[in-house]
């Protein structure tokens, strides 16, 4: 059996996207097993996560993703770009449609600019600022403090704990992460998101990402999770400018919360099973 697929990336978040529009082609049971496998960057594909697109479900389109150890998040925001990106090439959309989630519908509008360029904007889900488990004394009701960084916790469609520094560069973030998002404070675990701020308007982030194990090149949802907590603390505006290691992401806070980016294809091919 031949098993096409799509290779993505959104700012260096990469993915590989199974095509279920018409049918399901990996069957549920073997699904985690076929992220943990064509996830390895060296026995197989090499991905943060696959994205299983079918047109059954909650939106215009439906999308899954199953990380490299075999878990399922429920939200996404690279990976809701890569998934619109392939979705408006093969014509199963047009500029504006929606893409259902475990996290809620995702409003999207996508374009290519005059150069080609391929951008879209997402809704991400509403900033939920969560009480931690253990409550820290005296710090708001969103912050606990663990291995000595001070921790807000923040749902964007999936469990983040943000961390302001001064320096980005010195922090050493699979060290800095690893407690934090083992931590009680998050039953199901967290990304943990490190932010430095650079103006009002731009911030600087590196995430780890729980399912990933690792730092990842760039984050949608803790983009997004970094602007609301640093517009919470007053030390940005509504619309941010955040800068990851993949590339930069827009981010505009108020009635909704929105993401802008850019996706690109990187290869194609076949699995042959």
């Amino acid at each position: 059996m031949d098993l096409p697929f799509e290779k993505l990336h959104g700012n260096g978040n990469d993915f590989v996207l199974i095509d279920e529009y018409d049918r399901v082609v990996v069957p549920e049971a073997m699904k985690p097993e076929f992220a943990r496998l064509f996830c390895d960057r060296r026995f197989g594909i090499g991905a943060d996560g696959v994205l299983f697109l079918s047109k059954d479900g909650r939106g215009d389109l439906e999308m899954r993703i199953l990380q490299p150890d075999g878990s399922e998040v429920g939200m996404c925001g690279n990976g809701v770009r890569c998934l619109a990106k392939y979705a408006v090439d093969r014509g199963y959309v047009g500029d504006a449609f929606v893409v259902g989630t475990d996290a809620g519908p995702v409003p999207v509008r996508a374009q290519y600019d005059e150069s080609g360029e391929f951008e879209a904007t997402i809704g991400v889900p509403d900033p939920e600022f969560e009480r931690p488990k253990i409550p820290a004394s005296g710090h708001g009701e969103y912050l606990e403090v663990i291995g000595g960084f001070e921790v807000r916790a923040v749902n964007t469609g999936v469990p983040h704990a943000v961390v302001i520094v001064d320096d980005l560069d010195g922090v050493e973030i699979d060290e800095a992460a690893f407690p934090i998002r083992h931590h009680p404070t998050f039953p199901e675990g967290a990304n943990v998101d490190f932010v430095q701020v650079e103006s009002p308007g731009s911030l600087r982030v590196r995430t780890f990402e729980r399912g990933v194990e690792g730092e990842t090149l760039s984050c949608g949802t803790g983009a997004a999770a970094s602007a609301a907590v640093a517009r919470r603390l007053g030390l940005v505006g509504e619309n941010v400018e955040v800068e990851t290691p993949g590339g930069p992401l827009t981010v505009r806070l108020g009635r909704d919360t929105t993401l802008t980016g850019p996706a690109e294809t990187v290869f194609t091919g076949v699995i042959s099973l």
